[in-house]
């Protein structure tokens, strides 16, 4: 009897199943690697930006959180401040500070309005300082809080048009600073426009009626 040999089997085998292993690697769809940097996707980061406020915004949010500390709270003192985000101009800033007294307790607090961004300053929002005794000067510097109908972007023009410009002109950058208070002598509610880093080395000031808007007179 005739004997089959099976040895050529194993070979041919082998060879069908490699063929299609490779048929079936060609067909299916290939697929990136994870860590293909042009295939990823980022998302950008928003830089916050700062809040400029004019005076009478910030001053009306001092005022109400104030209300909140003492109901009989009178302002008698607001300023601005100057920081790497706002020189001033066009009469807003990041920074304001407001002053505000009760007569029945005899204490005032200093409250902050903030826009900024900077580590250094006070959080964005409205804060307040420790309550302190107020001296027997600051009665006759209160003022009621609807006497500030003139903004301090106003003033600013007001101080511009009445010589401020011709200063601005010579140094673009120049600072301004602004503060806002009672003057007994006039009876009058004031707004102050410095031109310079500091209210007491300043290149040029004029003084605002704050009701009005009226320019009164500028001074060195």
């Amino acid at each position: 009897m005739k004997r089959i040999c099976w040895t050529g089997l194993p070979t041919a085998l082998l060879s069908c199943v490699l063929m299609i292993a490779l048929m079936i690697a060609c067909s299916s769809p290939s697929t990136p690697p994870s860590g293909n940097s042009q295939t990823q996707s980022t998302t950008p980061v928003v830089k916050k930006e700062p809040i400029l406020y004019t005076g009478k915004a910030c001053f009306s949010q001092m005022t109400g959180m104030a209300g909140r500390w003492a109901p009989d709270a009178v302002p008698f003192h607001m300023e601005s401040a100057l920081n790497d985000e706002s020189n001033g101009h066009d009469g807003k800033t990041t920074i304001w500070r407001g002053m505000f007294a009760s007569p029945s307790r005899r204490t005032y607090k200093v409250f902050t309005c903030s826009g900024s961004r900077l580590r250094d300053e006070a959080p964005m929002g409205v804060t307040s300082g420790a309550e302190s005794a107020y001296g027997p000067t600051v009665p006759a510097l209160m003022f009621q809080s609807f006497l500030l109908t003139t903004d301090s972007d106003q003033a600013y023009a007001t101080a511009q048009e009445k010589g401020g410009s011709k200063l601005m002109e010579k140094d673009p950058h120049q600072p301004v600073l602004y503060t806002l208070d009672w003057n007994p002598k006039d009876k009058a509610l004031l707004w102050v426009v410095y031109y310079g880093n500091s209210t007491t080395a300043s290149k040029g000031i004029g003084v605002i009626d704050a009701t009005t808007g009226k320019f009164l007179r500028a001074a060195k």
